[in-house]
């Protein structure tokens, strides 16, 4: 017996498209995460949230609770001229940059199309075990000539503040391994001027040292970026913690650097041209990105390995070639002293 077909009236919709639209956007979309956001507003018209401003400002400020500040909320809401400037904020800050610079030679530096920034505005959320224990806002003046001429370096903390948490001193290597699944950071770089940002934190720590003598805790976060000339650089995150009487860790530095591939730590100047290039360029999905952050800083220790013995070598062959050269004076000035004595004898 064939199966039954029931046809439905022309009148009668079915999907998600037939809900309510105050249902849908009030009691489904807001339980959605926002990669899942983004990935139904493409799957469906219906599911746009392009122009719910509320949404993507829910989003952003429970991700990173740092962008709550009316200073940054002013600076976001402008980032888009549709209204939805959080939408384009995250999809700025979110992702990691792309492309990866350590799989490919980089691709030719182009001129950046904006004009440089006057300030950039740090926006840092650090995270234990999904529970905030820092969010705090820095304006970084990058004009002055102290800025430009010194290496590059952003201190979060004034040295007088130290930000207790409630995580555990590590006592070994276990303890410092775990803490490089439950501790997070993102440190999102505002260039207000230019309506730009970007994530330079690889979210989760990529190396957790503790010092033996004195039980100082150090978290690296490292994003690799692509420098001049087809050069590979690490922009680096470091939080140094201390103990307490109580146990715990306490927060004393929380700092970023630029450094090149033989340790070179880079200047203001040369650091601002290659954050405008990757604020300009494009990000990647968003997918994986702890993974994908660590994939990266181990090709890039690779890549300094590799280079360290490139250079070793090529400097035990000068050394190889010096002293071979030295020598060969050496004996000639012997051989020329020698035949000198044997003329002036015979002519004796």
């Amino acid at each position: 017996m064939p199966p039954t077909t029931i046809q439905l009236p022309p009148s009668v919709t079915t999907g998600i498209s037939s809900l309510p639209t105050d249902i849908l956007h009030s009691h489904i979309l807001t339980r959605l995460d926002a990669p899942t956001l983004a990935s139904a507003a493409c799957a469906s018209t219906s599911l746009s949230t392009a122009h719910h401003h509320h949404l993507w400002s829910t989003i952003c400020h429970s991700t990173w609770p740092s962008t709550g500040s009316n200073q940054i909320t002013k600076i976001i809401s402008t980032f888009s001229g549709d209204g939805n400037g959080y939408l384009s904020f995250f999809s700025q800050s979110f992702p990691l940059p792309i492309p990866d610079p350590t799989t490919a030679p980089p691709p030719p530096q182009l001129p950046t199309s904006s004009s440089p920034a006057k300030e950039l505005i740090s926006a840092v959320d650090t995270h234990y075990r999904n529970k905030p224990i820092l969010s705090k806002m820095k304006i970084t003046e990058t004009t002055n000539n102290w800025f430009r001429c010194s290496p590059f370096r952003i201190d979060l903390l004034d040295p007088k503040n130290v930000v207790g948490t409630q995580i555990p001193l590590p006592a070994g290597e276990a303890t410092c391994t775990a803490l490089m699944e439950d501790v997070t950071l993102s440190w999102i770089l505002i260039d207000p001027i230019n309506k730009r940002s970007v994530n330079l934190s690889s979210v989760k720590p990529v190396s957790v040292h503790r010092h033996w003598l004195s039980g100082e805790v150090q978290l690296r976060f490292v994003t690799i970026l692509a420098g001049d000339g087809g050069a590979v650089v690490q922009c680096r995150i470091v939080v140094n913690c201390g103990g307490s009487e109580d146990g715990n860790m306490h927060v004393r530095e929380v700092t970023m650097e630029m450094e090149d591939m033989d340790g070179k730590y880079l200047d203001g100047r040369g650091s601002m041209v290659i954050l405008q290039r990757v604020m300009e360029g494009k990000r990647g999905n968003g997918v994986n990105k702890e993974e994908e952050g660590r994939r990266r800083y181990r090709r890039f220790e690779e890549m300094k390995s590799e280079r360290r013995e490139r250079k070793s070598r090529v400097e035990w062959t000068l050394d190889i070639l010096s002293l071979a050269f030295g020598l060969f004076i050496f004996v000639a000035l012997i051989l020329y002293f020698i035949v000198k004595i044997f003329h002036m004898e015979k002519e004796k």
